[in-house]
C-alpha cells in the first residue's frame, strides 16, 4: 500500500531515507526514475543512504506502474518517490492508487516559478500538475512531515 507518492529531485536524502519512513512506519522504498534506473553508481549511493531494515527498489516508470498495478508492492508500507512532476504525473494517469502527491523538491530551471520554498514549476508542469487536479489527485506541499500541508489549487498553477 502506497503511503506516500513524493515529487523530490534528489530523490533519497536523510529527509525522505530517515524522517518520512520513521513519520509513515514505511517499510520499502520505491525510487521511481528512468535515469537512477540506468545508473549503478547512484543507485549504489542510494543503496548506502537507505535506513537498515527498509526495503529499497529502484525502477524505471514504465516498471514502476507495472509493479504497483499488479499489486506486487501491496504488501508493503511504501513510500513511492519521483524525481519529477511529469514522473508523478505518469504514476497517477495510469496507476488508480495514486491518489495524492506529496510536492517535496524541485530545482530551480529556466522560466520557473516558485510555488514554495523549495518546489519551482514551470509552465509544463503547472500544466501537468492542473490535470491531476482535474483527476481528483490532491497535491499538497510539505518539506518534512510536520509541516502544515499547503494544499495545491488551480490558482497557484496560473
Amino acid at each position: 500500500m502506497i503511503k506516500l507518492c513524493r515529487v523530490d529531485h534528489r530523490l533519497l536524502h536523510g529527509q525522505v531515507a530517515y524522517v518520512w519512513c520513521r513519520s509513515l512506519d514505511a517499510d520499502a522504498i520505491l525510487i521511481v526514475s528512468d535515469a537512477a534506473a540506468k545508473d549503478e553508481m547512484r543507485m549504489a549511493t542510494m543503496r548506502l543512504a537507505k535506513p537498515s531494515g527498509i526495503k529499497l527498489v529502484i525502477k524505471s516508470v514504465e516498471d514502476s506502474i507495472k509493479a504497483i498495478n499488479s499489486g506486487v508492492t501491496d504488501k508493503y508500507k511504501l513510500l513511492v518517490v519521483v524525481e519529477s512532476v511529469r514522473d508523478a504525473h505518469s504514476l497517477a494517469k495510469q496507476c488508480e492508487v495514486v491518489k495524492s502527491v506529496n510536492l517535496g523538491g524541485s530545482k530551480i530551471k529556466e522560466d520557473s516559478k516558485k510555488l514554495d520554498v523549495a518546489f519551482y514549476v514551470t509552465n509544463e508542469e503547472c500544466t501537468l500538475l492542473r490535470e491531476m487536479l482535474d483527476d481528483s489527485v490532491e497535491l499538497e506541499i510539505r518539506q518534512v512531515p510536520e509541516d502544515k500541508k499547503k494544499m495545491v489549487t488551480k490558482e497557484m498553477l496560473s
